[in-house]
């Protein structure tokens, strides 16, 4: 029985896109910069895979001479953003080529009909980093109850509140109906943001969630539709608005989804099965913080994952891509993803040698389409049949 395995490592790019000075990203290197800077950094895993020959390749250097365990190349994003829903609609093979809108602050007339339609009044309406925007307005929420409206240089509009003050569903109903004016604007996503503790000690919990527009039709909805069972990990059944996806698990760590890809892999299978996966901690914990060491932690963390689950993978028939949708180096200025080409590391039917410097996301929708056998999809390349000899 079929089944493919897709582990996106939310922001972890490998150098800047050849796109990048457009958007102030030239220069910008998120797993190189790790590598030069944290303390004791080794992922020798996914350099065994092929990560760092990946790496070699974007740069335009000469790859390492190393045998790989994986076949490996990167992957350059056409689609007009450097956002994760435009990146992770774009690996599902729906390239966009208009970008979504993006607000320093948001119009009083937009806010007011946001306020309006949920039943609240908010405080706040400007563009911060999500643990600033604790820090200058948590106090003032506690005491007006009302919650906190802000934005990034993402397109998206986020809503946080104290889970004593705003319970959690009472949250999500607000999110949910301002994404149905979210829409008309074409505002990417709209998320929630719990937080708890007191004034100087205000914390973010893992109980986010977000509210997406809906993506025009992807690979997703193909392989839903011919019967392949399309099983989304993390937040992908979000990202993707639910579209196309059969069954979902959400999670709340780096560590939790990896314990659910490990144990839904080794559950047997009824029918050609698509586990999508997204592992957000590298991005959401330690990218838009800039916090180097922790990045470099979680990345070695997942390496070792790795190595446990690879001899798991012995079977050559089934597909398995480890992948990203964007940069989010912390090295940089400022708080905001980077516009980096993103690794491509695969396994199965096909041998551990270089797939390329590919044009698009979208062969991995293409590689998908062929694998369980679909007619080709229209966007992207399939890399099966590619590796160089």
């Amino acid at each position: 029985m079929k089944r493919a395995l897709l582990i996106v490592l939310d922001s972890v790019g490998i150098g800047h896109a050849p796109d990048a000075d457009f958007f102030g990203d030239a220069g910008s290197n998120t797993l190189g910069h790790i590598r030069e800077r944290a303390e004791h950094f080794s992922i020798p895993n996914l350099d065994a895979a092929g990560m760092a020959h990946a790496e070699a390749l974007a740069a335009g250097h000469q790859p390492p001479e190393t045998p790989t365990r994986m076949a490996w190349g990167c992957l350059t994003e056409q689609s007009a953003g450097k956002d994760t829903t435009t990146g992770h609609w774009e690996i599902a093979g729906a390239k966009l080529t208009e970008s979504f809108a993006t607000f320093e602050k948001f119009p009083p007339s937009l806010v007011k009909e946001l306020e309006k339609a949920a039943g609240v009044r908010f405080i706040g309406n400007y563009a911060r980093s999500g643990t600033v925007i604790l820090e200058e307005l948590g106090e003032e929420h506690l005491n007006s109850g009302k919650p906190i409206l802000y934005t990034s240089s993402d397109s998206v509009i986020q809503i946080a509140a104290h889970e004593n003050v705003i319970p959690l569903e009472q949250l999500y109903e607000i999110c949910s109906t301002c994404r149905e004016i979210a829409d008309r604007e074409r505002i990417g996503r709209v998320i929630a943001r719990p937080f708890t503790g007191h004034p100087g000690n205000f914390e973010r919990t893992s109980n986010r969630r977000d509210f997406s527009l809906e993506p025009p039709r992807t690979v997703l909805n193909a392989l839903f539709e011919s019967g392949v069972h399309t099983v989304g990990i993390g937040k992908i059944s979000d990202i993707f608005a639910g579209s196309g996806i059969a069954n979902s698990f959400p999670t709340k760590s780096n560590q939790k989804g990896m314990e659910i890809i490990q144990q839904l892999w080794q559950e047997p299978v009824g029918s050609p099965t698509l586990y999508f996966a997204n592992l957000v901690d590298f991005d959401m914990l330690f990218g838009h913080r800039r916090d180097v060491q922790g990045y470099a932690n979680a990345l070695q963390e997942f390496d070792h994952w790795l190595g446990e689950f690879l001899p798991l993978i012995d079977d050559s028939e089934s597909l398995f891509l480890i992948t990203a949708d964007h940069g989010n180096d912390p090295t940089w200025s400022g708080t905001d993803h980077t516009r980096e080409r993103v690794p491509l590391l695969a396994s199965g039917p096909l041998p551990p040698a270089s797939i390329g410097c590919r044009d698009q996301f979208s062969d991995i929708a293409a590689t998908l389409s062929e694998y369980f056998e679909l007619d080709e999809w229209p966007e992207g390349r399939s890399i099966l049949g590619d590796a160089l000899d």
